[in-house]
């Protein structure tokens, strides 16, 4: 199913209908301020295992990453430090995937490696549905295969590619192409282990 969502003013119908597939342990493919993600809910770990496993994820060498609606609910599933904490309020919301250590909160399936990747992306209807869910969204990004981008921003080829996995893709328009900058603040001075969209303001 394709539903089409604004992001400017997202359906509050529309993301009911989102949120009920995720509380059922459903996957939802949804636009971020990057790429499509592909995601659960984050503490369903049954979901999050599917996931993994569509992905050929391994949970015990990769950092699981979760989309939170703001940062007033990091500090629940990750370890932040003051500094950690005044550099992602500069750059959240904002194309950046925060490492750091996770918390007793999280399923243990994310404690293998002991650090989480946190996103808080400047997208209306993925943070509306995560603020909605009352949970984090397991996030993961649709696979770009460079030969055929459309499949990886087209909401109707995504779908066409993973209506059979994912109960809900969201239209969200074009999706972009670059992925999320990574920043490690799992030691004392923040290290950009991948860069992507956006500049950090340290």
């Amino acid at each position: 199913m394709i539903i089409k969502l604004y992001n400017e003013n997202p359906n509050p119908r529309e993301i009911n209908q989102v949120v009920s597939v995720l509380r059922d342990g459903g996957i939802v493919i949804y636009p971020t301020d990057t790429l499509y993600g592909m995601g659960c809910d984050a503490l369903n770990v049954r979901a999050v295992e599917r996931i993994c496993d569509l992905k050929g994820i391994n949970p015990q060498k990769s950092n699981l990453s979760i989309i939170c609606n703001d940062m007033s609910v990091i500090s629940e599933y990750a370890k932040v430090n003051t500094p950690t904490f005044k550099l992602m309020k500069r750059n959240l919301p904002g194309p950046f995937t925060f490492i750091l250590p996770t918390t007793s909160s999280l399923p243990k399936i994310y404690k293998n490696k002991k650090t989480v990747g946190i996103r808080v992306p400047d997208n209306n209807i993925i943070r509306e549905i995560v603020a909605q869910l009352g949970n984090p969204v397991l996030n993961t990004s649709v696979k770009i295969d460079d030969e055929e981008i459309e499949y990886s921003t087209n909401p109707e080829l995504i779908h066409e590619k993973w209506g059979d996995i994912a109960s809900i893709v969201i239209d969200g328009d074009i999706g972009g192409t670059e992925p999320s900058t990574v920043v490690d603040c799992t030691s004392d001075e923040p290290i950009i282990t991948r860069q992507g969209k956006g500049v950090l303001n340290f």
